[in-house]
């Protein structure tokens, strides 16, 4: 049987339908979400790997010893376990549960019907590279970010498949002092 090319990683901006006030009007579709072609299996691998050799190359201090990655819920699982099978590092999901589970942080999603997210087993000292599929204005990472570091976890790097590189969220993470490494970037509409 013939090999075939595991397509390449592509996104761009729809239109959101029937949207809340609070809510975006545009949603980022992207090769990894499974919303209008299936995903193949080496689509997946292949993000992933492409995600760790930027990360690898982009962040300029090293990443030195990772824990574990954290990704976002929802549209960060993927990316997660992807670029957790890439580099070899265990990971953990936030969630949009409120539990009553050990070391959490707290944290807002500001464009989210449901705001609040919830991180578990977060202790000092623990090195975090933070990864979700997009990133707009980048103020969940940013609040993220500021949680962590209020626990004494220390945030590395924020890795994600799309930057929107029209709502400033490259300039708010480099404030903050985290890199942010992305697989591809698109202009978004405003």
């Amino acid at each position: 049987m013939p090999e075939t090319a595991a397509p390449s990683f592509s996104a761009r901006t729809v239109e959101r339908l029937s949207v809340g006030s609070t809510s975006r009007r545009e949603r980022v579709v992207h090769s990894l979400d499974g919303l209008e072609d299936p995903v193949h299996p080496e689509t997946l691998a292949n993000a992933g790997a492409g995600l760790w050799r930027l990360l690898q190359e982009q962040v300029t201090d090293g990443l030195g010893s990772v824990d574990f990655l954290l990704g976002l819920d929802a549209g960060g699982i993927l990316p997660a376990v992807s670029l957790a099978g890439a580099a070899r590092l265990p990971y953990k999901i936030a969630w949009k549960l409120h539990l009553p589970l050990d070391g959490v942080v707290r944290f807002s999603e500001p464009h989210a019907m449901r705001t609040d997210v919830f991180a578990y087993g977060i202790t000092s000292g623990q090195r975090i590279v933070i990864v979700d599929d997009e990133i707009t204005t980048g103020r969940t990472l940013a609040d993220l970010t500021r949680r962590l570091r209020e626990t004494g976890a220390v945030p590395l790097a924020a890795a994600c498949l799309v930057e929107d590189t029209t709502r400033g969220a490259r300039d708010l993470l480099t404030r903050l002092g985290l890199p942010l490494v992305s697989l591809t970037t698109i202009e978004g509409s405003a």
